[in-house]
């Protein structure tokens, strides 16, 4: 599901950050875990296919990404790599449904509104689907935000420090979330994050 081999990044001739060889299977959930400056955002980077490595392979889902050009990259992140940012990354002009249907709509997939729906139900905001983003609660901001990340059945489900800034139970609630929805889409899971308190909830590990 992905493979990474001899990949580093060079920000510049004083800074460069080697990575250890990492092999994911379908299915397995990871935790990424690395203190600020370790790596993790350029590495999370690399793997969304935001940021081209200096050196190395990444393979996502059998595709070696970097040998994919510009649009073919951006059409394979839409169809297979779902992300859930530290904050919500929703058009603040269109309601959560419609968020939804314009992620349909880059990936090059049909208009399904029984998948939203379905989502939606899932996450148990099915009630907020004509919302907009500024009338939502910080809660139901981020079951948005996973349903925009998990509506393609993405194959990889990324997520960036999701916990970092919320209590222990909002935490709680948000990782129970990403788990349920990895099994549901039969996804590969890797939270990033330096949040202790979920360590726990994770058999795979790749530390920075």
């Amino acid at each position: 599901m992905i493979s990474i081999k001899a990949l580093a990044h060079a920000y510049n001739q004083d800074k460069k950050i080697n990575f250890d060889d990492w092999q994911v299977s379908k299915g397995e959930q990871w935790l990424l875990l690395g203190n600020s400056g370790s790596g993790k955002s350029t590495l999370l980077h690399i793997l969304t296919g935001i940021l081209s490595p200096s050196t190395g392979q990444v393979e996502i889902n059998e595709t070696e990404i970097y040998q994919l050009k510009p649009r073919e990259l951006d059409r394979f992140r839409a169809l297979h790599i779902g992300i859930v940012f530290q904050r919500p990354h929703l058009i603040k002009s269109l309601t959560i449904q419609e968020n939804l249907l314009m992620a349909q709509s880059f990936a090059g997939l049909p208009e399904n509104r029984n998948r939203i729906q379905e989502v939606l139900e899932s996450l148990a905001i099915s009630a907020s689907s004509h919302q907009y983003p500024s009338t939502l609660s910080q809660g139901q901001l981020q079951r948005a935000s996973i349903a925009r990340a998990v509506i393609n059945k993405p194959a990889l489900l990324i997520a960036d420090e999701p916990t970092s800034s919320l209590d222990d139970q909002n935490a709680g609630t948000v990782l129970r979330l990403l788990k349920e929805q990895t099994e549901l889409n039969q996804s590969t899971l890797v939270i990033a994050t330096h949040d202790q308190r979920i360590k726990e909830a994770f058999t795979h590990t790749y530390t920075l």
